[in-house]
């Protein structure tokens, strides 16, 4: 593997945890707001999971279209 192939892998893996760990934070905000507005665990944690969801699916499609654009 040469050196530009190692830093494209490292760039994508890098960028990979960054929006795993926003997509978490967004889940834990998503869920404790549920909590404070009164809702129970299980709807709270569906909120959280659906909050989640969403980052991971816009951070999918604007890598998707991205891709698109540079080649």
């Amino acid at each position: 593997m040469d050196w530009e192939s190692a830093v494209a892998v490292a760039v994508v893996l890098l960028a990979t945890a960054l929006v795993i760990v926003v997509a978490l934070l967004a889940a834990a905000g998503a869920g404790k707001l549920a909590r404070m507005d009164g809702a129970t665990y299980p709807t709270a944690l569906t909120r959280a999971a659906v909050a989640f969801a969403a980052v991971i699916t816009l951070a999918a499609t604007a890598a998707s279209v991205f891709a698109t654009l540079l080649t």
